[in-house]
């Protein structure tokens, strides 16, 4: 597998359909009209995962101030993110991408370096998604620690 294609700002962003943590469905054409902040992340539960989602849903009173939805997307069974939303106490929404395709088509998911190797995986990734439908950031590599509070600084929150 060679490095993803990854999206840039003015790119329609890849539509998706994909079932969630409550049981449902949530697509990206329900979102439309709104501003959407998708962040990729590798497992739910671990010790960085925890982190990130937990700064987001402390973040999110402001970030639904700015008129944001945020989505979490992960290649989890919707049953291991019902755990984890409940574990967390997160209150958006999670979407399960099993087969990996919708985060290969934001560019994040495939070869990245992992303690010196390369290793084939979720790249730990955000995109803020215009009321269009058109990526406005795409941020890749992101660190699970501090990246909310910075994404918040670049969307003029903070």
């Amino acid at each position: 597998m060679t490095s993803p294609t990854r999206l840039a700002p003015g790119d329609p962003a890849p539509d998706f359909d994909l079932p969630t943590d409550d049981g449902g469905r949530l697509s990206l054409g329900d979102l439309r009209g709104r501003k959407v902040v998708l962040y990729a992340y590798p497992a739910a539960g671990t010790p960085g995962c925890t982190k990130q989602a937990c700064d987001f849903r402390d973040s999110l009173d402001s970030l639904h101030a700015a008129g944001f939805q945020v989505v979490g997307i992960s290649p989890d069974k919707p049953e291991k993110l019902a755990r984890f939303r409940a574990a967390e106490g997160l209150t958006f929404p999670l979407v399960s991408d099993a087969d990996r395709q919708v985060m290969t088509a934001y560019g994040a998911f495939g070869e990245k370096k992992l303690y010196g190797k390369t290793v084939t995986g979720v790249i730990r990734s955000t995109f803020v998604i215009g009321e269009d439908g058109a990526v406005e950031q795409a941020q890749y590599n992101v660190k699970a620690t501090g990246h909310v509070a910075k994404l918040r600084r670049e969307l003029g929150l903070d």
